[in-house]
């Protein structure tokens, strides 16, 4: 449906192609690059059919950029108008899902229908396991800084701002909730026409709010798990649910240093992405893959061997495996696959978006670009269909139309 969906928006703006209307972009030229990248890793490849088969998934990076360089540039008021319909879009789904979760709380009488999303052998959970809260919290994020953001507030903008609030702290993502919270304090102090006049009296009560917030219990537990020993503070996502008793909670050190594990220890969020990191060096050394990578998505069988080495939980018929897990950091992703060009690729890409975003000052596209630079740390997003077409719409949209060093009237 996605693919469908693209070839769509290509034929049209093909379609609507006019000479007068096309200029070089070179920050609309990094995606497809990407995306050459990927498919010229097929020849190097250590797993050509993984590869092949993860081509027609990423090919948003090419269909989005090109599109946006054959179609008229959007003006500033008909990219904002955009962003509206987005963000409106956003909160009627806010609404759904919790109005979901009320029903479902009356029916099966757990507080966990408010929480996070469901894991893979219930259905519990604000949303379902499938659309993962991690990445509905980025979603919702971004749609809370258009209604927050506006110098005029509406009653209504005002109820949408508290409501997609009170959401992404329900979806109880922890990395996001303290960058979402950082922007929310970077705006009321030092962007927002009255940051100097009420700054005093702004960080008395959103000391309060934030306060409540984390006391309470839900939100507070799924803290408190990656605060277990004082080697393994955590900011990220557990990767396995519903760890019973006694199971040995691997710290930071422990993740990084042991020779070997055993299946009974549990890898925190964190934790887990510390031996990701680790077995990424461990292959860079072993491996002669620092200039190409082992190929777009062929580091399982590498991730899997190791899994085995380290004797780490293989899985058994309720619960995945830590091997079957990506390096859950898109960075190292790209590193891995697609070698050090790979990397600098999407490099480039960020520091693009962020200096646009900041020189444009629009703080919703500064949000966007603050946020995907850390769920890129916890979460290889590039690596799902979802993640890719919306970080290459968003992307595209926030930064077409723009030159980088002669500003162009978007």
């Amino acid at each position: 449906m996605n693919n469908i969906a693209l070839g769509l928006f290509f034929a049209v703006a093909v379609i609507n192609f006019r000479k007068a209307n096309f200029f070089f972009q070179s920050h609309l030229i990094l995606p497809i690059l990407l995306y050459a990248l990927m498919a010229a890793s097929y020849f190097w490849s250590i797993d050509k059919e993984n590869t092949l088969s993860a081509l027609s998934k990423e090919v948003s990076l090419l269909i989005i950029p090109l599109g946006f360089l054959f179609i008229k540039d959007f003006s500033k008021d008909e990219k904002k108008k955009i962003i509206s319909y987005y963000s409106y879009f956003i909160a009627i789904l806010v609404v759904y899902y919790l109005i979901r979760a009320v029903i479902r709380y009356f029916v099966l009488q757990d507080f966990r229908v408010f929480f996070y999303h469901g894991t893979n052998e219930d259905n519990f959970g604000l949303v379902p396991k499938l659309l993962n809260a991690i990445h509905v919290s980025v979603f919702v994020a971004v749609a809370f800084f258009y209604f927050f953001t506006k110098e005029i507030k509406s009653r209504m903008d005002i109820f949408l701002s508290v409501l997609l609030f009170g959401f992404v702290l329900l979806l109880s993502s922890k990395n996001i909730i303290l960058v979402f919270i950082l922007l929310v304090i970077l705006h009321l102090f030092f962007f927002s026409k009255a940051s100097h006049k009420l700054r005093l009296r702004n960080l008395i009560v959103f000391g309060l709010i934030i306060g409540l917030i984390f006391s309470f219990g839900r939100i507070k537990t799924r803290f408190q798990q990656e605060f277990q020993t004082n080697t393994n503070k955590s900011l990220s996502a557990n990767v396995i649910e519903g760890v019973p008793i006694g199971v040995h909670y691997v710290s930071l050190k422990e993740a990084w240093s042991n020779e070997t594990f055993t299946p009974n220890d549990y890898f925190p969020g964190t934790a887990f992405r510390v031996y990701q990191f680790r077995i990424f060096t461990e292959l860079l050394c072993e491996e002669n893959v620092f200039l190409t990578g082992f190929g777009l998505n062929a580091s399982y069988p590498k991730i899997e061997e190791k899994a085995k080495h380290y004797n780490l939980f293989m899985g058994n018929d309720e619960t995945e495996g830590y091997q079957a897990k990506n390096f859950h950091n898109q960075y190292i992703q790209n590193f891995a696959e697609l070698g050090i060009l790979g990397f600098v690729l999407l490099l480039l890409m960020f520091v693009i978006n962020v200096k646009i975003a900041y020189k444009s000052k629009d703080f919703v596209h500064f949000a966007f670009a603050i946020l995907m630079i850390s769920l890129f740390l916890t979460e290889s997003f590039l690596w799902r269909q979802r993640g890719v077409v919306y970080f290459t719409i968003m992307y595209c949209l926030f930064n077409s139309g723009i030159t980088i060093n002669n500003s162009k009237a978007a």
